[in-house]
């Protein structure tokens, strides 16, 4: 007997101390008495006891090895997940990349492609900064006077009119869109024959007044620059509402400019027509504009590039 002062074992612990036992001593019979029938048959009773202890526990167990086998297979799939997952963000932002210099060099071909008018010269420049606030209809542009830029030269892109050159240095320039109040432009209506001066409202369409109109306009009628402070034959956009003459032939209406002006990154200047020139011709001095042109110092300031 086990002594009562030990620790009480349970009636399982000794079943199983036992079977043990039984175990080692049937083992060592087995190999000592190895052909005996005798120890056969123990062999046999003994593992006819133990077999099915042995497939509970197994049977226990393996849910067990599954939960651990599954820890450690998620874990090595979250790793993987983290990994594919940074990959695939990685590849978004080179498509991205690739996308803006796809559209960069597409802006360029554009650009290289635009044949100015009379076939004046012109400088490629890209924009680089707008106005210090939003309400600003103003543009940098990487171009100055070193480069043959001077005010009141035109400014376009692959759509059409962009705005005017309106303040120089020597290294930058400054353009006001063509949706400003300060801008304004004479214009001839393709399908009519008929000129008029079209003027920026600050955003969206311009104001075409036609003050001599004898026909009406359509919606969809392309409108070009007439040769008087802009070189003739740019595209400013088309005709946004149809309309007749008023009495005393005045024609008022709206203008969607061509240029996408939010968009536009590379322009051309044209640098072989200035509305000074045009005035000239004409036996005309805009005195605004010839003031604007001789006066701007070529050493003036304009902003950095901001990344815009």
């Amino acid at each position: 007997m086990f002594p009562t002062s030990g620790r009480r074992l349970t009636r399982a612990t000794i079943l199983f101390l036992s079977l043990v036992a039984i175990g080692f001593i049937i083992a060592t019979f087995d190999v000592r008495s190895e052909g005996d029938s005798v120890s056969n048959v123990m062999r046999e009773g003994t593992q006819s006891i133990f077999t099915p202890l042995q497939k509970g526990a197994r049977w226990v167990a393996s849910p067990v090895i599954g939960f651990v086998d599954g820890v450690a297979n998620l874990a090595g799939l979250r790793d993987e997940n983290e990994r594919l997952q940074a990959r695939v963000t990685e590849l978004e932002a080179e498509s991205r990349e690739v996308a803006a210099i796809e559209e960069q060099v597409r802006q360029l071909e554009a650009i290289v492609g635009i044949e100015a008018p009379e076939e004046l010269p012109t400088v490629t420049a890209r924009l680089f900064s707008s106005g210090p606030t939003a309400f600003d209809n103003v543009r940098f542009i990487d171009k100055g006077a070193n480069d043959g830029i001077v005010a009141g030269q035109a400014v376009i892109d692959e759509n059409g009119l962009v705005g005017r050159v309106d303040l120089v240095s020597a290294n930058d320039a400054r353009i006001r869109l063509i949706i400003d109040p300060l801008v304004s432009a004479g214009v001839r209506v393709q399908s009519t024959n008929e000129t008029g001066i079209v003027t920026g409202r600050g955003d969206g369409p311009l104001r075409l007044e036609m003050f001599r109109a004898t026909k009406a306009v359509y919606e969809g009628d392309l409108v070009v620059t007439d040769g008087s402070r802009f070189p003739p034959g740019l595209v400013v956009g088309r005709i946004a509402e149809t309309a007749d003459a008023d009495v005393g032939f005045i024609l008022s209406t709206t203008v969607d400019p061509a240029a996408r002006l939010s968009e536009v990154d590379y322009v051309k200047v044209i640098i072989g027509w200035t509305a000074l020139d045009a005035d000239l011709r004409d036996g005309v001095v805009d005195t605004s504009v010839a003031t604007t042109t001789t006066t701007v110092p070529t050493t003036t300031t304009l902003p950095t590039d901001s990344g815009e």
